[in-house]
């Protein structure tokens, strides 16, 4: 990377050294453009803000390290197609509690040094209810851009107050994993179908427990921990049932066909306990089908044995999404670019070039994004992504969140009080 940054230095001292032999002026040397980790954003502005590289307006996009081609490779398309706009890659951290603070730092000095914005998708209402974040639903209807174009969870949870924040930069979801080699191809159907229920899904655990060596029903995140926020926003469809959906869990946790330590289970205890053989039902993210498909330790299922369905009510949503800096000098330009990347051009892009999951819905039927990601030749799959849920969109997501772990996981360990934990969870959501 450090020959590549010289390299690209050496390049532009050369140019430079060319246009002032020619008479002409040097203006901005453009610094340097190569998908390197110089944080240093906003240090090529000139005076009014008018930050160009040659005649393009530089476009600074505050994105997280990329282990694919994919990020470099759609702002390469970008600045392919853009007469007026070239857009640059201020590389920061994937640790995302890290990376949250960095922007954090920036946005509320009222810093202009980042136009676009990756944003996980938490973090959305805190942004944008300390306006930081520009709304976008005047630039969408302009532009002739539909809420339903796009990943439907990833939209709520860009969504605040009313207003549309972020596009999809790309989703993330909870999947239900179930054994295809034990359960019936009438109850495979009605599971990739998604027209069934939690109680549906205790029967099944309850019948086919035990089968093929199995000794668990149905596992899932139950700790104190985000993925107990995100499990009880399935559980209780967006908390909609806060009072059905603990009491759906409690009889989960209190069957014979489940762990007696479920209330400890985060994501490794559940794919561990699938990976192996153990359980006939798990919900989880893609990540576990990865696992599955390139046989890392310890996995004794065949992926032939693995159906992948949604959740009842849908699964929560993660990823991440792309959002103007409300402070930005080159919002046009930040909008033109966000528009793309979450377009179906720049979709097909980051699915075909990263294998990630497309956030543009028409993309889940494109031939080519389906070669790219085995998952979605997975009917049940394509529906999960179609209908994924928000978790709480809040200015205090933290401590909302840590609301809702402590109080469910209080009900959950004892099955009490469940009145005053839901009011307290409902509460919680609201402010």
């Amino acid at each position: 990377m450090r020959n590549r940054k010289n390299l690209f230095k050496l390049i532009a001292f050369t140019m430079m050294f060319a246009l002032i032999l020619a008479g002409c002026a040097a203006g901005n040397d453009g610094g340097d453009t190569s998908n390197g980790t110089d944080n240093n954003a906003g240090g090529n502005e000139a005076p009014g803000g008018d930050t160009s590289t040659g005649d393009k307006t530089v476009i600074k996009f505050a994105g997280q390290n990329d282990n694919t081609p994919a990020t470099q490779a759609v702002i390469d398309a970008f600045n392919e197609s853009s007469e007026e706009y070239a857009v640059e890659w201020v590389e920061m951290t994937n640790d995302s509690a890290q990376m949250h603070d960095q922007l954090l730092n920036s946005l509320s000095s009222g810093s202009s040094e980042y136009d676009v914005l990756s944003l996980d998708v938490v973090w959305a209402g805190e942004f944008a209810d300390a306006g930081y974040l520009e709304a976008i639903d005047v630039r969408m209807r302009e532009d002739g851009l539909s809420k339903d174009d796009y990943n439907s969870g990833s939209m709520d949870s860009g969504n605040y107050t009313g207003k549309q924040f972020t596009l999809p930069f790309f989703p993330d979801l909870g999947l239900l994993y179930f054994r295809s080699d034990i359960v019936s191809e009438e109850d495979a159907a009605t599971l990739e179908s998604g027209d069934y229920t939690y109680d549906d899904l205790y029967d099944m655990a309850e019948r086919y427990t035990g089968e093929a060596d199995t000794n668990l029903g149905f596992v899932y995140q139950s700790r104190q921990y985000e993925g107990l926020t995100v499990n009880l926003t399935e559980f209780s469809d967006s908390y909609q049932d806060v009072s059905g959906g603990l009491e759906t869990m409690y009889k989960f946790t209190q069957a014979d066909f489940s762990p007696r330590d479920l209330l400890n289970y985060s994501e490794g205890e559940v794919h561990t306990n699938f990976e192996q053989g153990n359980a006939v039902f798990a919900r989880n993210w893609p990540y576990q089908f990865g696992r599955i498909n390139s046989q890392e330790d310890g996995v004794t299922i065949s992926v032939d044995d693995v159906g992948i369905a949604p959740l009842p009510n849908g699964g929560s949503v993660g990823g991440w999404l792309l959002g103007i800096n409300n402070h930005s000098e080159n919002k046009d330009g930040a909008w033109e670019f966000i528009k793309f990347v979450s377009g179906e051009e720049g979709q097909k892009i980051f699915s075909t070039t990263g294998g990630y999951l497309p956030g543009y819905n028409a993309l889940l039927e494109n031939d080519e994004v389906i070669a790219s990601n085995e998952l979605l030749s997975f009917p049940g799959f394509k529906v999960a992504l179609e209908g994924t849920i928000a978790r709480p969109v809040s200015p205090d997501y933290s401590q909302v969140s840590d609301t809702i772990q402590i109080e469910a996981h209080r009900y959950l360990s004892s099955g009490d009080n469940l009145d005053q934990i839901t009011q307290a969870i409902e509460e919680a959501i609201a402010e």
